[in-house]
């Protein structure tokens, strides 16, 4: 089977992205007396090693909700710190969303062109510099400043490790291989906010980036002496900016693969939702404690891991990822509106048990959602996997970056807004999804193509 095709798909789409051509080697690689060969791994070699090349992804896909989810349980002590509003403060996790969306953009391409380790050391670096600066914040404009820097180094983790994984694997066996990512890159959500929640029982939300900066400094480490080049130099575009700006356009161009970027984009937003927001409604309007709402946030951590899992040892390759996408944003879309009608008092006064339980059925929803949308994206693709990996991530974190700040309108005492804009995210995926993607028109079980 072609690499790329989707069965099933209308006569009319191409199997491949077609205004990015697979590029002539004499174009992509110079010619190997002229350059020392570099340490690079074959995917077979690297398929062999497969738990350490899962964990070293898993530490770079870490990088995000590490950065968000430990620093959850300080932003009520933040806002009273800088002496800033609610919603100034939860500006900081939009700064460094958005900065991990454009960070991306650039990243991306550049990890196609000189290969994948290069433009990810160079990011580590730059994050451990800003992390280590975000504990040093003197006013909460700093702050907000010195996170957008951490989100654009920190974007080179994220980017990397989902381009890594299209080297390394197609089809279903890469939906496996995100489902198994996500058992990784989920201990980072769970023990995030945990870790965070004891830090302030010592010291103050500084403390938070200080922890930050040492695990930087150890991923550095671990990703320099273990994980191999990737690309090889055959597979590299090295046709400049004209090349890159081609790729881009083949992927915008191409209808499926959008609607996979935008679907999984608006899925992300109603996840970013309730990061943003659960801090202040556990904490707040339902008076838990830090170390009561980073038990809670955990254990919906927990649920997304295990359902992933399910996903990926269960579900993929025998039910088609397009239907076990289409019932995740189901699940969630249910959840978000029991969120909404509990939020409005339809059922009487409740208590945080009814939440919580919403909650952790929505998250673990994710589970099933957000791993099979980046499959679907990149299958389409395999030349300028790390563009592709770049507008997916960028899509996701600038539309979750959006819907930060549209959960704190109404203030601090409804989690009305929270629920709205998880329902409208959800509702605006599954639009995307049926009306680019037409999941009816190709077979009930999607097969990758074999690299």
């Amino acid at each position: 089977m072609p690499e790329g095709h989707i069965p099933g798909s209308a006569p009319t789409e191409p199997n491949r992205i077609a205004a990015v051509p697979a590029t002539p080697a004499a174009s992509r690689s110079p010619q190997p007396s002229k350059v020392p060969k570099p340490s690079t791994a074959t995917p077979t070699a690297l398929r062999r090693t497969g738990l350490l090349v899962t964990l070293v992804l898993g530490g770079l896909t870490a990088i995000a909700p590490l950065a968000m989810d430990m620093y959850l349980p300080a932003l009520p002590e933040v806002t009273d710190a800088l002496h800033a509003p609610a919603t100034t403060v939860q500006l900081t996790l939009t700064a460094c969303l958005a900065g991990m969306a454009l960070g991306q953009l650039l990243v991306g391409p550049m990890s196609d062109r000189w290969g994948r380790k290069r433009p990810l050391l160079i990011g580590l670096v730059v994050y451990i510099l800003a992390t280590a600066l975000c504990a040093l914040a003197p006013t909460i404009e700093t702050l907000i400043a010195f996170r957008l820097v951490q989100g654009l180094a920190g974007s080179a983790g994220i980017v990397i490790a989902r381009a890594v994984v299209r080297d390394l694997y197609d089809g279903d066996a890469m939906a496996r291989f995100f489902s198994t990512l996500m058992l990784v890159s989920g201990v980072a959500p769970v023990i995030a906010p945990l870790i965070g929640g004891q830090i302030l029982r010592v010291t103050d939300w500084r403390g938070v980036f200080v922890v930050l900066t040492v695990i930087g400094v150890a991923l550095l480490a671990v990703v320099w002496a273990k994980l191999p080049e990737t690309l090889t130099p055959a597979d590299r575009h090295v046709g400049g900016i004209g090349e890159t700006l081609a790729a881009m356009r083949g992927l915008l161009s191409d209808r499926v693969f959008m609607g996979y970027v935008l679907a999984g984009g608006f899925t992300f937003a109603a996840l970013f939702a309730y990061i943003s927001a659960s801090p202040f409604v556990i904490q707040e309007i339902y008076g838990a404690s830090p170390q009561t709402f980073s038990l809670l946030f955990g254990v919906n951590s927990v649920g997304l891991v295990v359902v992933g899992q399910i996903n990926g040892k269960i579900l993929v390759g025998r039910v088609s990822l397009d239907k076990v996408f289409a019932v995740g944003l189901a699940i969630v879309a249910m959840s978000a509106t029991a969120l909404l009608l509990m939020s409005l008092d339809v059922f009487g006064e409740v208590g945080l048990a009814p939440v919580a339980v919403a909650l952790f059925v929505l998250m673990s929803a994710m589970g099933v959602a957000l791993p099979n949308t980046q499959a679907l994206a990149l299958m389409r693709v395999r030349h300028a996997a790390g563009s592709a990996s770049a507008l997916l991530g960028t899509s996701s974190f600038l539309i979750g970056a959006i819907a930060s700040p549209l959960v704190g309108v109404a203030g601090e005492d409804t989690a009305v807004p929270m629920a709205v804009v998880q329902l409208s995210a959800t509702l605006v995926a599954a639009t995307c999804f049926m009306a680019l993607c037409r999941p009816w028109n190709r077979r009930t079980t999607l097969e990758g193509a074999e690299s």
